[in-house]
C-alpha cells in the first residue's frame, strides 16, 4: 500500500513537472519558452522510464568461497546482479543485511588476549558499496567477512538502491538470496598429562590412552554399533534372544564422558564460553583419536546426550551440536547435572568442563564422584574474574583429591593446553 501510494505521488510530480513547464512554454511563446520545453524533456522522460523501470526482475546471486569453515577464518563473497534491460543507471547501492549472528568477531589469539574483557567481542559489520552501473548488465561486488565467529549464519537479504541525479526519483527493493555458512569450533593440541585410564587392579599413570585390552572379560551388555564380531557372547546371545556383547576390563576404564557447562548465568564471560567449546572439542577428537571411547553431555537450555560407544557419525554429530549451541536455560547447572547423572554409566571416567562455580557444585561433585571412576574439572576462565568465593572452592575441592584444572589467558595462549586428569 505504501509503495504504491509513493509511487503514485512521485509520477503525479514527474508530470506535474512536465505540464507546468508545457504549459509555461504554451503561454510565453518564443524560441527561449520552447527551447526549455525540450530541453528538459528527455530529462522528465528518463525520469518517468525510471518510475516504471522493474528492479524487483534483477536476478541477485550471493556466491561465497566456503560455506564450511572454522571460527576466525575469513570468508570471500561475491555478489552478482543481472538484468535483462540495461536502462541507464547513474549510480546503485547495494548492501548486504548481515544477521545477528555476525554482528561479532572472533579471532583465537585476540580471544585469549581479552580472555578478560567479553564486552569487546560484539562489533557493528555493515557492508554497504556504492557502483555506477550506467548501461552494464551484470555487475559484481566482492567483500570479505573477517573473523567469522562460530555457528550457522544465514545469509538471507541483498537491499538494492536507485535513483536518478536529483533525487527525484528513488527505488528499493530487497532481494531474498539464502546461503548458509557453517562455522565450526577450531581445535586445538591437547595434551592429558595423566591418563584417567587404569585398571581395576591398579593405576598406571600415562601420556596417553592405551588400546583396549579384549583379554579380561568382567561382564555383557547389549551389542552397540561399533563392536567388533570376536566380542560377541554367543551363549548369552542364545539364551537371551538378543545380541549380547562381552565387556572387558579395560573397556570400562577407558570410557570416557566429557560435559560441558552450556547453562547461561548472569556475568557469562562469552569469551570464555568460546574457549570452553573449543577445547570440548579438541578433547573429544584427542581422546577418540587415541583409539578410547568418547562420550559426549552437554547441559544448557536443553541437554544434549552422546552414549559411550563406538560410532563412525558420532564426532559429526557433536561437532554439529557444539557449533551452534549457545547459553541458555534458567536452572542452574550443579541441579541440571544432578539430574543427568542417571544417564552416565556408572565407573565412566569424566571430564567436566565450565566457566564457573556456584555455590550447589561442591556438593554436586562429591556425588558425581560416587558414579564415576575418575573426575577431572576444567574451569576456563580470566584470571581477574575469578572471584574469592571460587578460588577458596578450587582450595577445598582440590583438599578433597578432585582434579581441578584452572585454564586462564596464559594456558589458553599456549601452543599446546595441558589438561591434568589425575
Amino acid at each position: 500500500m505504501k509503495e504504491g501510494l509513493r509511487f503514485a505521488v512521485k509520477l503525479s510530480f514527474a508530470i506535474f513537472l512536465l505540464l507546468l513547464l508545457f504549459s509555461f512554454a504554451m503561454f510565453q511563446g518564443g524560441f527561449v519558452s520552447w527551447f526549455l520545453f525540450f530541453g528538459t524533456l528527455p530529462i522528465f522522460v528518463y525520469h518517468l522510464g525510471l518510475l516504471f523501470y522493474p528492479i524487483k526482475n534483477w536476478h541477485v546471486t550471493r556466491e561465497l568461497s566456503h560455506y564450511v569453515t572454522r571460527a576466525g577464518d575469513r570468508i570471500q563473497v561475491i555478489i552478482r546482479m543481472k538484468r535483462s534491460i540495461p536502462y541507464p543507471l547513474y549510480y546503485c547501492i547495494f548492501e548486504e543485511v548481515l544477521p545477528d549472528t555476525l554482528q561479532k568477531a572472533d579471532e583465537p589469539s585476540e580471544r585469549y588476549r581479552l580472555l578478560g574483557h567479553p564486552h569487546r567481542r560484539r562489533i557493528t559489520r555493515r557492508i554497504k558499496q556504492v557502483v555506477f552501473p550506467g548501461f552494464k548488465r551484470t555487475i559484481e561486488l566482492p567483500y570479505e567477512i573477517e573473523r567469522v565467529p562460530r555457528g550457522e549464519h544465514r545469509l538471507q537479504l541483498i537491499r538494492i538502491r536507485t535513483g536518478d541525479v536529483f533525487g527525484l526519483v528513488t527505488k528499493e527493493h530487497i532481494f531474498h538470496v539464502d546461503d548458509r555458512l557453517v562455522v565450526f569450533p577450531n581445535e586445538r593440541p591437547v595434551r592429558v598429562t595423566e591418563s584417567i585410564n587404569s585398571f581395576d587392579q591398579g593405576a598406571s599413570s600415562s601420556h596417553s590412552l592405551h588400546l583396549k585390552n579384549t583379554n579380561v572379560a568382567t561382564g555383557i551388555r547389549e551389542y552397540m554399533p561399533g563392536d567388533k564380531f570376536s566380542w560377541i557372547d554367543w551363549k548369552q546371545t542364545a539364551k537371551k534372544n538378543t545380541v549380547i556383547t562381552k565387556e572387558f576390563e579395560q573397556e570400562k576404564s577407558t570410557n570416557t564422558m566429557v560435559v560441558l557447562d552450556a547453562c547461561d548465568y548472569q556475568g557469562l564471560n562469552k569469551f570464555a564460553f568460546e574457549s570452553g567449546i573449543e577445547l570440548t572439542m579438541s578433547l573429544i577428537d584427542s581422546i577418540q583419536r587415541q583409539t578410547s571411547q568418547a562420550g559426549f553431555l552437554s547441559i544448557g537450555d536443553s541437554t544434549v546426550y552422546f552414549p559411550v560407544h563406538d560410532d563412525p557419525g558420532k564426532k559429526d554429530w557433536i561437532r554439529r551440536h557444539l557449533t551452534k549451541v549457545q547459553p541458555g536455560g534458567n536452572v542452574p547447572f550443579s541441579i541440571k547435572l544432578r539430574e543427568e547423572m542417571m544417564r552416565v554409566t556408572s565407573g565412566t571416567n569424566m571430564i567436566l568442563l565450565t566457566t564457573h562455580l556456584e555455590k550447589d557444585f561442591q556438593t554436586v561433585i562429591k556425588q558425581v564422584r560416587q558414579r564415576t571412576k575418575n573426575l577431572a574439572v576444567v574451569m576456563v576462565q580470566a584470571s581477574a574474574l575469578i572471584s574469592e568465593y571460587e578460588h577458596n572452592m578450587i582450595r577445598q575441592l582440590r583438599s578433597e583429591g578432585v582434579v581441578i584444572n584452572v585454564l586462564t589467558e596464559n594456558e589458553l595462549a599456549g601452543n599446546m593446553i595441558e589438561v591434568k586428569t589425575v
